[in-house]
């Protein structure tokens, strides 16, 4: 069965955020592979089968970032159809899952169904026995691994990989001021939901932003990726001139070493984005319009 975290577990993950700095104030197209700045929007993405012997019950996946045929580490889109659900199967890579659209139930074959709302986070080890199942018009949920290819294979060759999975539900989750020590809703949140983020290994985060914040997202080390999660983020993109371009959930932005992500919520609502990043995440609060 999956090991649920609640507030009291993830409370634990307090001392890692502290390693946040903060401040006060299919293939990505060739026209945008030799920016700093990447950035594919949802319009963008090109989707294919992710599962071509399941014919059109297969889901839909789409790359947002590296290669998902390839051996390296990669992010991607996968899309349902409404009642989707798959027969038991496992995977030969460990993946991570963050749900956009709709609910997903991903477990034990014989486990009760546990809907996660768009928002949470999950684990599937490499070898384990599972399935995956789908509620909602056009699902989506982003899947993110350390090394591919991807790939379904049959629960017969099914193996331990001394890893254990994990659902962490939307509600679960506990968020931590990103410009501590003090708590405010006007300023960015965190909630670091894989890795250390005080190493230089990648680490991945949750980060929630109120509406109209305005800032900018750099890594310590060699980059940072961001995928919008919930509300509408605005963002650069030089593969057009460096003009402002709309994230809707489902997109990305990353840029490549010391090189930072502007982010403006211009949503009504909160944004979350799911960000990957090596070495400390630095959230920095700007000025809008100083994007």
């Amino acid at each position: 069965m999956k090991v649920y975290l609640g507030a009291v577990v993830l409370w634990t993950l307090g001392a890692a955020c502290a390693a946040v700095a903060t401040h006060s104030d299919s293939k990505r197209p060739e026209s945008e592979r030799h920016s700093d700045l990447e950035v594919v929007t949802i319009s963008q993405v090109s989707w294919e089968a992710l599962n071509p012997a399941r014919g059109e019950m297969s889901p839909k996946a789409g790359t947002l970032w590296g290669d998902r045929n390839g051996t390296g580490a990669t992010g991607f889109l996968v899309q349902f159809v409404d009642g989707f659900s798959s027969p038991p199967h496992i995977h030969n890579v460990t993946y991570r899952g963050v749900v956009i659209q709709g609910l997903v139930h991903n477990d034990d074959p014989t486990a009760d169904k546990m809907w996660m709302r768009p928002g949470s986070f999950w684990t599937q080890p490499k070898g384990e026995s599972h399935i995956t199942a789908a509620r909602g018009r056009a699902t989506r949920a982003y899947i993110e691994i350390d090394q591919g290819p991807y790939l379904v294979k049959p629960t017969d060759e099914a193996f331990d990989s001394d890893e254990r999975p994990v659902n962490l539900e939307t509600s679960n989750v506990v968020w931590l001021d990103a410009t501590a020590p003090a708590a405010s809703t006007t300023r960015a949140e965190v909630a670091y939901v894989w890795g250390d983020p005080r190493d230089a290994d990648p680490a991945g985060a949750l980060l929630r932003l109120p509406a109209g914040y305005s800032g900018r997202l750099t890594s310590s080390g060699n980059g940072v990726r961001a995928v919008v999660i919930q509300g509408t983020v605005q963002s650069r993109d030089e593969a057009r001139g460096d003009a402002s371009v709309a994230l809707a959930p489902g997109s990305y932005v990353g840029a490549r070493g010391g090189r930072s992500i502007p982010v403006y919520c211009a949503s009504g609502l909160t944004c979350v984005l799911y960000v990957r990043v090596e070495g400390a995440l630095r959230v920095e609060a700007t000025t809008p319009g100083e994007m």
